[in-house]
């Protein structure tokens, strides 16, 4: 019961949903999620460690970037389970596809400047 908690809780947030759906297309930075939606950096990795702690996604360090990622679902079978459904749900949700359209032009190295 408390995992399946901690997944829904997870997805009770607009922002963190959203930060699923942008990383459905890509795997992404802190920075540029923040940049996406308007976050304060501190605000989006809050944001961004209540995703990895409900097991939703994960990250890999490359260098000085810490990418994340969506998770495979293999820990929980909620995740799984909702992952797999949430690729199909909000398809067509205006501010989806704002982000989506946003995308290809919010890159790292513009943002930081490294």
């Amino acid at each position: 019961m408390k995992e399946f908690i901690k997944v829904m809780k997870a997805l009770s947030d607009s922002n963190r949903v959203k930060m699923l759906k942008m990383l459905q297309r890509r795997v992404m930075c802190v920075c540029e999620m923040k940049e996406a939606l308007g976050l304060a950096q501190s605000t989006a990795s809050k944001h961004l460690k209540i995703l990895e702690e409900a097991g939703l996604i994960t990250y890999y360090k490359d260098g000085q970037w810490v990418n994340y990622h969506l998770a495979d679902g293999a820990k929980n079978p909620y995740t799984a389970s909702l992952l797999g459904n949430l690729r199909h749900w909000l398809e067509d949700d205006p501010e989806v596809e704002s982000l989506w359209q946003k995308l290809p032009e919010i890159r790292r190295e513009n943002i930081c400047g490294k």
